[in-house]
């Protein structure tokens, strides 16, 4: 930075359902923007899990999550100079709205990059999968994650993001369009 020239400042965050690849594009992502920390929701869910799990709500929202994860990002935004690169479903319009409202409001500029990946190829990933469940509160399988995730695109706020929601969004279909992405991404940043 020179003088008092303040550092623009990005919050990313990845909109898709479970094996969608949000983690796997948030640490490459992370890698090639060094200046970058990814926030991941489900690292809060397991922690929450293994260490304080006579404290997990039994039914509705997990607050303690989002607690956690709220008081990690507050943290990081006042307390650091790093891009956030939100690691979450956030699938809920209404959450990200806030979301973005929260980033905007502290000056960032914000990206959405939505997977849309097709379930089939989902459904495959899911099957083959060795991610433990530690972060499951409420399911038993991500099988069953999946098909709650795909009944959701049916009857709640569970929206596909769209122009304008973020300053600018990107859509990943398939595997091979990651390499890209993360390239625009950092020519935006840079």
């Amino acid at each position: 930075m020179k003088g008092n020239e303040t550092m623009k400042r990005y919050a990313i965050l990845t909109v898709g359902k479970t094996h969608s690849g949000k983690t796997t594009f948030a640490r490459e992502l992370e890698q090639y923007m060094s200046n970058s920390l990814v926030i991941d929701q489900d690292n809060h869910a397991a922690f929450i899990n293994k260490h304080y799990g006579k404290l997990m709500p039994t039914s509705g929202p997990n607050t303690l999550k989002y607690t956690l994860t709220h008081t990690i990002v507050d943290y990081a935004v006042h307390e650091t100079n790093l891009h956030m690169i939100i690691c979450n479903s956030n699938r809920s319009r209404k959450g990200r709205e806030e979301l973005l409202s929260y980033f905007r409001n502290k000056g960032f500029d914000t990206i959405i990059v939505n997977f849309d990946i097709p379930d089939a190829v989902l459904q495959e990933r899911v099957k083959r999968t060795t991610r433990g469940t530690e972060i499951f509160r409420s399911a038993s399988s991500f099988d069953e994650v999946l098909a709650r995730q795909q009944a959701d695109n049916y009857n709640s706020d569970a929206a596909v993001p769209v122009v304008g929601e973020a300053d600018d969004l990107f859509t990943i279909r398939q595997e091979n369009d990651v390499p890209f992405i993360i390239q625009e991404i950092c020519n935006l940043i840079e």
